[in-house]
């Protein structure tokens, strides 16, 4: 099975607004970084489908170490969400869970691999973290890019 190394980042400027998600991979000598965004979103969301993204690139099956700064998706993946899945994707309170189409999409591409999640500290100075900060931003910037300005309309 092949060990793939993954740094995954989310970005929203507003919350919500516009939002970006950036990954990086890594296998052997080999990298691949993947980005996107959305127009209208939050930062939770970004971090999500960063992680999403990044296990439904992979083509097979993999021994995956997967990077996030985000507590929110380490949390919910490690801790929170075999509980979720066995309420019936409630809280503990009994409220619908936050954005359960996005976790039970990462439950499931989770699942076609071996997945280690480690927590790191954003902006600490790690390359690959930093890098895939960078690739979140730039969704953010080609979505922006893209969307016509006030003064073009006038």
């Amino acid at each position: 099975m092949k060990e793939v190394v993954v740094y995954t980042d989310g970005a929203c400027r507003g919350n919500p607004g516009p939002g970006g998600w950036g990954a990086v991979l890594r296998y052997g000598g080999h990298q691949r970084e993947l980005h996107g965004g959305e127009a209208h979103t939050t930062n939770n969301r970004m971090e999500l489908t960063a992680a999403i993204r990044a296990l439904e690139a992979l083509r097979e099956p993999c021994r995956v170490h997967l990077h996030t700064d985000s507590r929110y998706v380490h949390d919910g993946i490690s801790q929170w969400l075999p509980a979720w899945r066995r309420r019936g994707w409630r809280t503990g309170a009994g409220k619908a869970v936050k954005n359960a189409e996005l976790w039970r999409r990462l439950d499931a591409a989770a699942a076609r691999h071996e997945v280690t999640w480690e927590w790191v500290k954003a902006h600490a100075g790690i390359a690959d973290n930093e890098r895939a900060d960078a690739l979140a931003n730039r969704g953010i910037d080609e979505l922006e890019e893209e969307r016509p300005h006030a003064a073009d309309r006038a």
